[in-house]
Parts: C-alpha cells; sequence; structure tokens
C-alpha cells in the first residue's frame, strides 16, 4: 500500500468520526484531494486508491494534469476543480478543461467563463468565493456582492451555481474556527431559498477540517495531509 493511500484512508476516517461527532449523514462530505505542485504520478496513486476529486491552484499545471490523465488513464474519469486566484486573462484555459470551479468573486470572470465554455461540455459548476475575514490579501466577494453575483451567475447558461467558498482567517482555536465557517453556512441557507442546486459549502482544510464538518462544509480540500509537504522552488 502506498503512503498516499494511506493517507487517503486515514484522512477519510477522520472525516467520517468528524461526520459521526455532529450528526452529520455518511458521505456527506467530499474529499478534495489538493494536488498542487504534485507530480502527475502522486494524482495516479491518488486515484488508484479510489480518489476522484482534484484541485489544483495553478492553471497552466492545471489544465497539464487534466490534459495527460484524460490521454494516459482516461478510465479514472477524475473531477477537476479549480481552487486558485482567476485572472481574467486565464479564464479560457480554466473553462475549456476543469469541471469545477471554485473561486468566481467578479463578475467579468464569470461571464467569461461562460462565454468560453465549449458547447460540447457540461455547464461549469461554479462556487463563489466570499471573503469572509474581511482581509484585504485575500480574494472573495463581500455578503453584500455574493447575491449580486449569484443573480447573473444564475443566468448564464455555461454555469451551473452550486454555493459557496471561503478561506477564512488562519486561527487555531475550534471556537473562532467554527463561528467563521457558520457565518458561510448562513450564507449558504439564504442563497439556496433563492436559487437552484445550491447545495455545497467548500470550506475546511486540514487544520480546520472538524470545525468546518460540524458547521456544514460538503467539501473539504486537503493538500499535505494526502501528498507531503509542497515545493514551490520552481515558482
Amino acid at each position: 500500500m502506498s503512503n498516499i493511500q494511506q493517507n487517503i484512508e486515514h484522512i477519510s476516517s477522520l472525516i467520517h468520526s468528524a461526520q459521526q461527532k455532529c450528526g452529520r449523514a455518511p458521505d456527506s462530505v467530499q474529499l478534495l484531494a489538493v494536488s498542487k505542485t504534485k507530480p502527475l504520478e502522486d494524482v495516479i496513486q491518488a486515484a488508484k486508491a479510489g480518489q476522484v476529486a482534484f484541485g489544483e491552484n495553478y492553471v497552466q499545471e492545471g489544465v497539464d494534469k487534466v490534459q495527460q490523465i484524460q490521454q494516459i488513464a482516461p478510465e479514472f474519469n477524475l473531477d477537476w476543480h479549480f481552487i486558485g486566484p482567476i485572472q481574467s486573462n486565464k479564464t479560457k484555459p480554466v473553462a475549456e478543461n476543469f469541471d469545477w470551479v471554485h473561486t468566481v468573486d467578479r463578475s467579468k470572470i464569470a461571464q467569461r467563463l461562460n462565454d468560453q465554455r465549449p458547447a460540447d461540455k457540461e455547464p461549469l459548476q461554479v462556487l463563489i468565493q466570499v471573503n469572509t475575514s474581511g482581509e484585504s490579501s485575500k480574494s472573495g466577494a463581500t455578503e453584500a456582492e455574493v447575491f449580486e453575483l449569484a443573480e447573473l451567475i444564475s443566468s448564464l447558461p455555461n454555469l451551473t451555481l452550486r454555493g459557496l467558498m471561503s478561506i477564512p482567517a488562519n486561527v487555531t482555536d475550534y471556537q473562532s474556527q467554527l463561528e467563521a465557517f457558520q457565518q458561510l453556512a448562513q450564507m449558504k441557507e439564504k442563497l439556496s431559498e433563492k436559487f437552484d442546486h445550491i447545495d455545497t459549502l467548500s470550506m475546511g482544510m486540514t487544520g480546520d477540517m472538524e470545525a468546518a464538518i460540524e458547521a456544514g462544509s460538503t467539501m473539504v480540500r486537503i493538500g499535505t495531509a494526502i501528498f507531503g509537504a509542497r515545493d514551490y522552488s520552481n515558482r
């Protein structure tokens, strides 16, 4: 058994325990394996262990992996999620290659993703990134902007709005983590009253996964705990 397979099994066990602890239904939280900076071989090892959903932060690196996997191992039928910031000049390769985008935070990006989505592909599944902490260094729409952006996305035929994503402030105490995630969960409930297909909360990473699950996360983004420390020397 590979280390990656062992790590996936360990994280899956932690997710299962967190679901049980707070009374969530089994399999209500999806594991998104964040494979940024990691080689294609690691993705293949994870896929062989049964992992289906992968997250990438860098456009060209992610596109390369998507295309290479389709060529050498199409039987895996992976779901690819773009979870990094999107510049307007990089929307085309994202729209052409990914299944999900977690980081739509302004109307220009939504419109470009819609216009550049190939006609032969299913609609791109979209999450609005929300800046719940109000930090100027972080991307994301404000709560006031979320509903206006949701209106636009819902009107675009090549996008399907699925929910919200956030990267809250990096705090270590559980209660502060929980409160930040609950804020996003409440926003998602308001959104679901007005829009169809709202079923996804992308929130929680290795250090705050348990609080995210208690607050209602449906997708946790785990990288280092699966693939090991990242190497940014080439960036």
